[in-house]
């Protein structure tokens, strides 16, 4: 770790050729990654004259409006697909199910005694379902745009990264998170994954691939990452 100016910095060294800098949600943690030949000074001016950049990125991490914690209990307010409805729980001697009622309510149907842990599970499965039901019409879409063959698409929750690929297996992981975004942003996701298996940096050649293939990339990546973020929502 190194302060630069007040601000605390977490510097990594790799087997790389350049030097990249991040700041990560939820609290703005500012993170280096530098070559292995990089000296302290040399890392200190260059994230000095990122400075404002940073404390830009660290006052909008800290304005922005997150979810609190959810309990999963009747009149709480979840999101799917981008849109907020209010949960309606009720407890029926039968298995669970969840349901969008009235393009209003989400209910959830669960047996008595119910635990919250339990109730939590239920909704995260059905969002599971939601996604993975959308994901093979996206892929069929993109695949003859891009030019390129997914080789499986896969659902996780992850804490830092809304998708990720492994280029040699051709794997994509998508956050399950995305199933309360609007739709445009899986989307985005989607095909930022896939033109990653054409170049693996973010490098103009990248941009140019994603100006290509979504032209209005930009205004979807800052939906996604401006709208209302769930307790351990992160950044892409």
């Amino acid at each position: 770790m190194i302060d630069v100016n007040g601000v605390p910095v977490e510097v990594v060294r790799k087997d790389i050729k350049n030097l990249y800098l991040a700041v990560y949600p939820p609290h703005g943690r500012v993170r280096v990654s530098a070559p292995r030949w990089f000296s302290d000074d040399a890392i200190r001016t260059a994230v000095v004259s990122r400075l404002g950049w940073i404390r830009r990125k660290r006052a909008a991490l800290a304005a922005q409006w997150r979810q609190s914690h959810r309990d999963f209990v009747t009149g709480e307010s979840h999101y799917v697909w981008g849109k907020r409805y209010r949960l309606d729980v009720s407890e029926h001697n039968a298995p669970p199910s969840v349901r969008i009622r009235n393009n209003e309510w989400l209910e959830m149907r669960v047996r008595p005694g119910t635990p919250r842990e339990k109730r939590e599970t239920i909704i995260q499965e059905w969002y599971r379902d939601l996604l993975r039901a959308r994901i093979p019409e996206l892929i069929a879409k993109w695949t003859p745009v891009i030019g390129v063959d997914v080789g499986e698409c896969r659902i996780k929750k992850m804490k830092t990264r809304w998708g990720t690929c492994n280029i040699t297996a051709r794997r994509i992981w998508l956050n399950l998170e995305l199933v309360k975004k609007p739709p445009m942003c899986v989307e985005y996701v989607l095909v930022h994954e896939m033109a990653h298996l054409l170049e693996r940096r973010h490098n103009e050649r990248f941009r140019a691939y994603m100006d290509q293939f979504l032209p209005h990339w930009r205004h979807y990546r800052d939906e996604l990452n401006h709208f209302p973020l769930a307790h351990e929502d992160w950044h892409y």
